[in-house]
């Protein structure tokens, strides 16, 4: 697969250098001279491109049309939006992601510009606080589908309302599924009858609805009080 990146700062360097690792191929285009030199003591010099990013002669020079995803992530949010829209009706690229800089611009960054996908560094922040707050020791694993469902883990804790319930009792919506208890060391794919026990581990795939009432049901009794 081929990543365009536009953009050479922290988050565009670190973005292309991560792929690199994982065999991706990847182009780098930045035409600030700071940014540069430090961009060639980090990343291959066949990755980086020379050139302003939002002129199309340089898009296509680097090879912009060739490429599946392109990933705009400059300073600036009005040169994201152009790159977007340019990269889709110009380049016929098949994936946009834009990064958001000020949050009061994030109404802007949607299918009129093209953008599939955002980086949204102030909406991830509360997200992530959001989680924290909500789900307790909860931790996620995977996210699947583009972030809606995820695989998460939690241990069970002596007092927790859901020991000694069959699984088919818990209430649980359809849409928060226990995929499997790890018990004693010993890993069980669940029925609808078995019931669960202190210090289970429990694997389940589910939406955030679903976890926020996955995670009611384990919590400790001390935090239900409070």
């Amino acid at each position: 697969m081929f990543v365009f990146i536009a953009g050479g700062g922290r988050t565009g360097a670190q973005l292309a250098a991560q792929l690199i690792e994982q065999n991706y191929e990847v182009r780098l285009v930045e035409h600030r001279k700071e940014l540069l030199a430090r961009l060639h003591h980090e990343l291959p010099t066949e990755v980086i491109y020379e050139g302003r990013a939002t002129d199309p002669n340089v898009l296509k020079e680097a090879g912009l049309e060739r490429a599946n995803v392109m990933v705009a992530c400059t300073s600036e949010d009005e040169a994201n939006l152009v790159l977007c829209y340019l990269a889709r009706t110009m380049f016929k690229v098949r994936r946009t992601v834009g990064r958001i800089n000020n949050p009061r611009n994030a109404w802007l960054f949607d299918k009129n510009f093209h953008v599939d996908e955002t980086i949204n560094q102030a909406e991830v922040m509360a997200h992530l606080i959001q989680e924290e707050m909500s789900l307790g020791d909860m931790m996620t694993l995977l996210k699947l589908r583009r972030g809606r469902y995820a695989l998460v883990e939690e241990k069970v804790p002596p007092g927790a309302k859901a020991i000694g319930v069959q699984i088919k009792d818990l209430g649980l919506p359809e849409q928060c599924v226990i995929a499997a208890i790890i018990r004693k060391g010993q890993v069980t794919l669940p029925s609808g009858t078995i019931t669960l026990e202190a210090y289970d581990e429990v694997l389940a795939i589910t939406d955030d609805e679903g976890a926020k009432q996955l995670a009611l049901l384990l919590e400790p009794p001390d935090r239900s009080i409070l």
